[in-house]
């Protein structure tokens, strides 16, 4: 794959902006690829990569995960990088500012981030108006949450909200129940909180199917900090549910291992290569118990051409970058596509052309 003037800008971009605050630096980041987004040409990508999940069509396995364009503002200028799928949110009904800053911290000799954002984005009404304006033909994923302020009782209402907005420009909808940093938002992954949401999600889409002539998958994405025996209760609800699919994983609530290299008081969601021996676990439990069919994301502590493929061998239908990306840029797509197109057929076992 040719590497065009917009890539060799942002690698060059690159450490000049690990030199910022993480947050900081991810903001600028967007506003540059915005900015670029005129010089990034229109390239192809082997036909051979190219599978169906969900229904939909994906030019190759590898997307942009939730949480680096909250609020769909780049979503043209990162789909321009060439990612298949660029899933955006996670979306509130209501804007908010999330967690007090400092909240995102890099453990660059690990080759992780450390984030407790906490849903900061500026609402579905916004982020609905940006999909409607955006050209990218790629598939475009949206992630729902709750406000903060929002009782957990009452929680469906906000995903209601969510969804019944989003469903028009939305490809597919991850139910985001599994983010560390919204204060017992995990307790959602339960089987009561989960078919609570879920079931509420799934009637509501019937009647939003009829009126938009479409049916948007509906996905759960969860947290990597689940044993054995939870894995398998929620793989049974997943099916029961008739969810369309499941995004593994989430960010880990476990910094046991980074305790003095971090501010005091830590807290957060942990990302980067650390994450994924685990997130590979889960993705292998769920793929066993789930079938061959069911789909699955593989999102976490994919980093290099490696990791995307021990992602895709673990049962990964499709898989996500995040924390990669965000130190490596768009040299990190190009490489694990190389590597895919190099050995199609082995390093790709994702690259199915089932439609679950």
């Amino acid at each position: 794959m040719r590497r065009p003037l917009a890539s060799k800008l942002v690698n060059l971009s690159l450490p000049l902006l690990t030199r910022l605050d993480p947050e900081r630096a991810h903001d600028l980041g967007l506003v540059a690829a915005r900015w670029l987004r005129p010089l990034w040409p229109t390239e192809s990508v082997s036909a051979a990569l190219g599978l169906r999940c969900l229904g939909l069509p994906f030019a190759h396995p590898v997307g942009l995960a939730a949480g680096f364009d909250k609020n769909a503002d780049s979503l043209d200028a990162l789909g321009a990088m060439g990612f298949s799928h660029v899933e955006v949110g996670t979306v509130t009904p209501r804007p908010q500012p999330g967690n007090p800053k400092p909240r995102m911290f890099r453990l660059r000799a690990q080759g992780a981030l450390v984030n407790r954002m906490g849903f900061n984005n500026l609402g579905v009404d916004h982020l609905v108006a940006r999909l409607a304006t955006s050209r990218y033909r790629g598939v475009r994923g949206v992630s729902i949450g709750k406000n903060a302020d929002t009782p957990l009782e009452r929680a469906e209402d906000d995903y209601l909200a969510c969804l019944r907005k989003v469903y028009e420009h939305a490809d597919y909808v991850a139910v985001n129940v599994s983010s560390p940093n919204t204060a017992r938002l995990r307790e959602l992954q339960g089987r009561d909180g989960l078919e609570r949401i879920v079931g509420a999600l799934l009637e509501e889409r019937r009647g939003l199917a009829a009126r938009f002539g479409k049916r948007v998958p509906l996905l759960v994405k969860v947290a990597p900090d689940l044993d054995g025996a939870q894995i398998s209760a929620l793989a049974a609800q997943l099916k029961a549910l008739q969810v369309d699919g499941v995004i593994a994983t989430n960010t880990s609530s476990d910094l046991s291992a980074f305790t003095g290299q971090l501010p005091a008081n830590p807290s957060g969601g942990l990302s980067g290569t650390p994450l994924h021996a685990r997130s590979v676990a889960v993705i292998a439990r769920l793929r066993a118990a789930l079938g061959p069919e069911f789909p699955i994301i593989g999102v976490g502590g994919i980093v290099d051409a490696a990791s995307a493929a021990a992602s895709l061998a673990a049962g990964a239908n499709l898989i996500q970058v995040y924390t990669g990306f965000a130190y490596q840029g768009p040299a990190l797509i190009e490489a694990i596509l190389r590597s895919l197109a190099a050995d199609y057929g082995v390093g790709a076992p994702g690259a199915s052309t089932r439609q679950p």
